[in-house]
Parts: structure tokens; sequence; C-alpha cells
């Protein structure tokens, strides 16, 4: 009995680890994936042109479902109490990004009407009747990336800010999030309270520096933007640091916008006419002016590919179609050996946070493992008092005639059937626990305050969990194999005893 309870105990601890860490990493995976589709194509900083026809061209081939184009950048932004924060920026065009990507799923603000699993009082305000028009309102501008400006009449470009970002949202015990009216600090050592909700009236100053044609930065510009809902991807870093504004708008501030070129080069019908330098006041060789367009960039493409790709086969197809478009525009865009390592999957891009938590995972188990393997030491000390006990018994079948594998396989069958009981009771107990943590959970903090899983430190609501079936098949393996082993050397040592020396034991 003592050697079944320690192998249910060491089968239902590492199933409920393995399932509770593996269930992390699926729903971090499932989060990171949520704002960047399958392939991005980047190139920082300048951008790329023509991004029209490479768009028309992904989304031509049959093994692409929808791209979109997208500006990354960093800049301050300034938050309702005169904070200035660094943020990052993304600019994106709303539709074609919420086609790619869950983008119109991560609004925060919006009418429900079931509550949160946690939210077992109905404290959500998104829930109330009377708020409905209202938060409806305030989803679909968040979709568009506008808002009603009532001095105008018209409605305006906005953006969506991450919902930690201002820090004016406060997490409850449940998961959600009550808004707060901030309070500006004043120079006298006062305060000021401020009566904003951002996604109705709040605004944010956003600076970035623009650059000229070589991505060469020329001097910081600085625009206000109204604020149309807030977004919670299910990413600390990402929901707590990042705002997305109309693309447009970005394009415009970082000069990367459709614009008139003016080129500048010598007169090759008049060689020998000159003229005064309006720069440097110099005689110089006559110029000519050229003038033609210098198409809009984007800095990143994201692609989404058709339900069941394989991703590997996405990635190829990108890169393929990337080297037709440069073709196409050969001095005019990247060229595709450059493009090489900015074709990325999203599981490169999250490389460095996957790779942590599968580490942090198999360190886990490694830990419970050893301490798991405990129980072979267990069973081996359990079966040589019993084997001990049982010499004289043993003598008994050796006098019999019972050979030496036949007393050996005796021990190591017992030992099995013992594994397996301890298996299929500790699978089952850790499968139940996995199934019900939240609720047992929740129980031991009701009945003895104890709360391991707060939602306003845990950016997850639930604690994240999922049995797989072959992680319980290997676990269940395991589990019989440490008894098998345990049993093993007492086994032997009862299968070479002397039969006269075990018959006279006392």
């Amino acid at each position: 009995m003592l050697a079944m309870a320690a192998v249910m105990l060491s089968v239902a601890t590492i199933l409920i680890t393995w399932s509770v860490m593996g269930g992390f990493l699926k729903t971090l995976i499932e989060s990171g994936k949520t704002l960047v589709g399958d392939v991005a194509i980047v190139w920082p900083n300048v951008g790329f042109a023509h991004y029209d026809d490479l768009i028309e061209r992904l989304e031509a081939d049959e093994m692409i479902d929808s791209a979109t184009p997208t500006i990354e950048t960093f800049g301050l932004i300034k938050l309702p109490d005169d904070r200035v924060e660094l943020i990052s920026i993304k600019g994106i065009d709303a539709a074609s990004y919420s086609a790619v990507t869950g983008f119109a799923d991560t609004m925060w603000w919006k009418p429900i009407t079931e509550p949160t699993s946690k939210d077992h009082a109905g404290a959500d305000l998104r829930l109330d009747p009377e708020n409905k028009a209202f938060f409806a309102e305030i989803e679909e501008n968040g979709k568009s990336m506008s808002r009603f400006n009532t001095k105008t009449g018209l409605y305006e470009p906005a953006g969506v800010l991450g919902i930690e970002v201002t820090g004016l949202n406060a997490r409850q015990v449940w998961g959600g999030y009550i808004p707060q009216s901030p309070l500006r600090a004043l120079p006298d050592g006062g305060t000021e309270w401020i009566d904003t909700f951002m996604p109705r009236d709040g605004t944010v100053g956003l600076t970035i520096l623009a650059l000229d044609s070589q991505g060469h930065p020329i001097d910081p510009v600085t625009r206000t933007i109204p604020i149309a809902n807030e977004f919670q991807s299910g990413l600390y870093e990402v929901d707590q640091g990042t705002i997305f504004v109309p693309l447009h708008v970005i394009q415009k501030m970082l000069r990367l916008h459709e614009a008139q070129r003016i080129e500048r080069v010598k007169d090759t019908d008049n060689p020998f006419a000159v003229e005064v330098d309006p720069v440097t006041g110099e005689l110089g060789p006559k110029m000519k002016e050229i003038i033609g367009i210098d198409p809009a960039r984007v800095t990143t493409v994201f692609v989404r590919g058709i339900d069941g790709v394989e991703l590997a086969e996405i990635h190829q197809r990108v890169r393929d179609i990337y080297e037709e478009f440069a073709q196409a525009h050969e001095g005019e865009v990247p060229e595709s050996y450059l493009m090489q390592n900015q074709i990325k999957t999203w599981e490169e891009m999250n490389k460095t946070m996957i790779s942590a938590v599968k580490k942090e995972t198999g360190l886990v188990l490694f830990i419970f493992g050893i301490v798991s393997f405990t129980t072979v030491f267990l069973v081996l000390a359990i079966f040589w008092s019993m084997a001990t006990e049982k010499t004289k018994d043993i003598g008994v079948l050796r006098a019999l005639g019972a050979s030496t594998p036949g007393i050996a396989w005796l021990w190591i069958r017992y030992g099995a059937s013992i594994g397996i009981v301890g298996s299929v009771t500790g699978t089952a107990m850790g499968y139940w626990v996995v199934m019900n943590i939240n609720e047992i959970h929740d129980w031991m903090g009701e009945q003895f305050g104890l709360v391991i899983w707060d939602p306003r430190q845990y950016y997850f609501v639930e604690i994240p969990s999922a049995v797989e079936p072959d992680k319980a098949l290997i676990v269940f393996v395991i589990g019989i194999l440490t008894c098998v082993v345990g049993a093993a050397i007492p086994a032997i040592h009862s299968a070479r005893m002397d039969p006269v020396k075990a018959l006279r034991f006392e």
C-alpha cells in the first residue's frame, strides 16, 4: 500500500506539473501569435515601397489567405496625467490587419452577455444593459480606428491603446478592469483630478522622429491622438507598452507617405552652362530638376496562410513570392538575398519568449522527476524487507523446483502490478486535479484564504492547464517502470538465495 501510494502521488505530481506548465506555454504561444499572423516580411527603419503590389501577389497565391501592411517604430507618449513614457507604435490598416491577425477580437471595451469565469458577482461594467449601446459604439470605433469629434461633427483617426499603458485601468480580483480617473501632479505639490475615460474623451500625445529617404532622423514630430478603444492581447509586455495608430497617420509623421520627389542632376543638354549653387553660393555646373513620385513605404507586411498548411511551407512560399516581387521592382526595393533573414515566422519572432518557457518547463519537470525518482528507492526498501520476511517461503519454492528466473519473475511481476495500480490511480487523480484546478483553487481561497493565482498579479485570469494524452501515457509508463526497477534488486537477491540456507533462516 505504501508503494502504491508513493507511485500514485509521483505520477499525479508529474502529470499535474507537466499539464499546468504545458497549458501555460500553449496559452502564451497563442497569445504571442494573436497580433503577428503567420509570417512577417520586415525591412526596419526606412521600410520598403510598392508594398501594395507585394500584398496583391501574396493574396493571389492559393496558400496565402491575406496580408496587411504595417509600420513599427518607437516614440514617446504623453498620458492624460502628463506622464511621458517610451512606447511601441504600430501603424496599421485596421480592416486588413484584423483579417490577418486577431486584432478585432482583442478590443476590451465592448458589450458582453456572460461574465468572465472569475466574475462570480457580475461586477464587470460591460455586463450592464444600460452600457450596451455605449460599449457597442466604442467597439466599432476600435475596429475602425476612428472616433466622433463633437466639435467638428466628423469622425477622425484614432488610436487603440494597450489596456495597461495608462495605468488608469485597475485590475480586479476577477481578472477584469475598472477605469479610474487620473490625478495630475501640479508644480506646487498638489494634484488635480481629471474626469476622463480614454475611449470616450481621452487623448494622448505621440512624439516620434521623422526620417529622410535614407532613414536618418530629421526632427521630432508631435501629434495628439484620440483613443478609440483599448486592447488586451494576453501578453503583458505588449499590452503595457503598445499603441496602434492608423497607418496613414504614422506614414505622414515618419515621412513614409507618398510624396513628390525632386532630384537635381547635371544638365546634360547644356554641358558647358554654369550657375551659382543656391546652397553653397559657389559657381558650378548648371543643374536641372527631375520631378517624380516617392512611393509610400512600410516596415512590415504580415501574412496569414490558409488553414491546414504547414508553417514551413507558408514561410517558403512567402520567400518565393518576395523574390519575384524584388525582380519586378529591381533597384527600388531590397534584394531578395538581403531579405533571407528578414522574412520570419511568428515562432521565430517569439523565439526568445517560447524558448525561455520551454526551458523553464523542462527544468521544473527535471526537478520533480528527481524527487519522484525516490519512488524507486522506496519500492526497493519495501520489497527488500518483504523478501527478507519471505526468505523461508522462497527456500520452500526453490526446494520444490522453482527456477531462478521464476523466483525473480515473481517479484518483478509483483512490482509491475503495484506500479500499474499506482499509475492508474495517479493518472486518474492527476487528470481530475488538472480538470478542476481552478475550482480547487477557488475553494482553497474561500476556505483558507490561500490565493496562489491572483488575477491582479498574473495576467491570465485562470490557471492554464491541458492534459495531453501522449504526456499522460509517458507518465503512466514511467510510473510502472519505477516499480519494476525498484523491485529488480530484491528480485535478483531472492532468486540467488541458497535453498538450504533459506529453509534454515530464522
